[in-house]
């Protein structure tokens, strides 16, 4: 019996799916706790039909991983600091447990670890680039590294995240944004909408 094939269209958004589920389960859950009984009944689908779009569970986290973090990757490049810390306190509760989780397995997960690192996702190098330009404008601290500088803003989103997860409220964005700007700032980032970690565009 010939088997019907599908669009790549129609694959790609079954694709999205099973992701947008498997974020719910995980965010749960937990990877441990994100069983395939568990990830079938979150999906509506078998075993068989989950992994025939993704090969393992591991990888299943795995491109959820990386679409999170180019989702929040593309916002920090259009929209900055601000754009980046109004999404923490904006997403879903299952987008910041997920968000959580992949953390938490790179801390204690060393494979996991070895084959996130292996990612080059060209908005990573998007950002460098407008960071290190904004170093060369004088509108971002250039006596820092910018992995010092990317690691800082990484710490706190990742506080935001954490608080809003476990329930508490969240800071006022506006305060939040100017205090990290000021941190990170350099002499010519007197106006804070205009700071390296959001560049000025081209009229």
């Amino acid at each position: 019996m010939t088997v019907p094939k599908i669009s790549s269209e129609t694959r790609e958004a079954r694709r999205a799916e099973i992701l947008d589920a498997a974020r719910r389960c995980f965010a749960a859950f937990g990877y441990e706790g994100a069983t395939v009984v568990r990830l079938e009944k979150e999906t509506g689908l078998s075993r068989g039909a989950i992994f025939n779009y993704f090969g393992s569970k591991d990888e299943l986290f795995l491109a959820l991983a990386e679409r999170d973090a180019n989702h929040l990757g593309r916002i920090w490049a259009d929209e900055g600091v601000p754009g980046v810390f109004r999404t923490l306190t904006e997403e879903d509760p299952a987008w910041l447990g997920a968000y959580l989780e992949v953390g938490r397995r790179l801390r204690t997960d060393a494979a996991f670890r070895e084959r996130w690192d292996q990612r080059a996702p060209e908005i990573e190098r998007e950002i460098k680039a407008q960071m290190r330009d904004a170093q060369g404008r004088g509108e971002l601290r250039d006596d820092l590294s910018l992995e010092t500088i990317g690691t800082f803003i990484g710490l706190v989103s990742d506080g935001l995240a954490m608080r809003r997860a476990a329930g508490f409220s969240s800071p006022a964005t506006a305060e939040l944004v100017e205090l990290v700007e000021s941190a990170i700032g350099g002499p010519a980032s007197g106006d804070r909408a205009r700071t390296g970690t959001r560049p000025r565009r081209s009229a």
